[in-house]
């Protein structure tokens, strides 16, 4: 892969905020405030978990700008009110809403997610879909991700298509088929590939909804699929501008080793902060705290 092709392609985690980070990715003193801006000293992108629950206020919005490098991007899921509460149906306000609010990430805002529910089927969410995705603004870049196999049709391959919608590529085999790769229905709808890596979620909660594990260090590995899915972005380099890969800690216990996995099959180099360097961060940002 020529060093062109690997400028197209940016790895990062879903989400940059987890607890279960602290002392293990995120220097333990380190304040929850500034982790944005460590991570972004390691990654060059991140999918914004936090807009799916709520729309963010503008202050945050535009301090994510400011701790982050010039050439950092994000990638904000649509908020739930308008893909699951909602359907799409009836939903402009809000929408609306939500563009206004992320706008001031300006240049930084690269495409904007909407993860549609399992429930979401053509049977009922056809015509609902033609609409919305018929008033999206051509300003903002746009990738669906349909969790219900009904979608699997040329006909929705083509309506992606004719709007210039991503679909994304999203990996949720069962644990126990981790070892496989994974077969998917992989159409490419747009001059950009958005792939999400996120694992088994019944990994993540027991019966009662606790949590079964932390997310500190790799807990099972998916060779296979890794191997398989950076022969598949390989594969479609030299078609597209952009590939946007996404990792959550379900995939294999720990979504920066796994970003850092995946790079290195790609090509890319993905470092991740040291003991040493966790330990100079905090004294510095301890240092700086008592000077301000």
């Amino acid at each position: 892969m020529n060093l062109t092709d690997q400028q197209k392609i940016r790895i990062g985690s879903c989400a940059w905020s987890f607890e279960d980070w602290r002392g293990v990715f995120y220097p333990r003193g380190l304040p929850e405030a500034h982790w944005l801006e460590f991570y972004a000293n390691y990654f060059t992108a991140v999918e914004v978990d936090s807009t799916f629950h709520a729309v963010p206020p503008e202050n945050s919005v535009r301090r994510w700008v400011q701790m982050t490098p010039t050439d950092f991007r994000f990638t904000c899921k649509l908020p739930r009110q308008i893909t699951h509460a909602s359907q799409l149906h009836d939903c402009t306000a809000e929408l609306n809403s939500f563009l206004r609010a992320i706008e001031p990430l300006g240049a930084k805002l690269d495409v904007i997610l909407i993860q549609l529910p399992p429930s979401f089927a053509p049977k009922d969410g056809k015509l609902a879909l033609r609409n919305f995705l018929g008033q999206l603004s051509r300003d903002f870049r746009f990738a669906v991700e349909f969790r219900h196999a009904g979608w699997h049709r040329p006909q929705f391959i083509r309506l992606l298509e004719k709007h210039r919608i991503c679909w994304v590529w999203a990996d949720t085999t069962p644990l126990n088929e981790r070892n496989l790769a994974p077969f998917e229905f992989l159409p490419r709808t747009s001059d950009f590939l958005y792939l999400r890596l996120l694992g088994d979620y019944a990994t993540k909660y027991d019966v009662d909804g606790g949590h079964i594990h932390r997310y500190k260090k790799l807990l099972w590995k998916r060779e296979a699929a890794l191997e398989s899915w950076s022969l598949k972005i390989e594969r479609h380099l030299s078609e597209v501008r952009n590939v946007w890969a996404f990792v959550s800690n379900h995939f294999e216990g720990f979504a920066p080793e796994t970003c850092q996995r995946l790079g290195q099959r790609l090509g890319l180099k993905v470092s991740l902060p040291s003991e040493t360097e966790q330990a100079t961060s905090a004294q510095k940002r301890s240092q700086l705290d008592l000077q301000l």
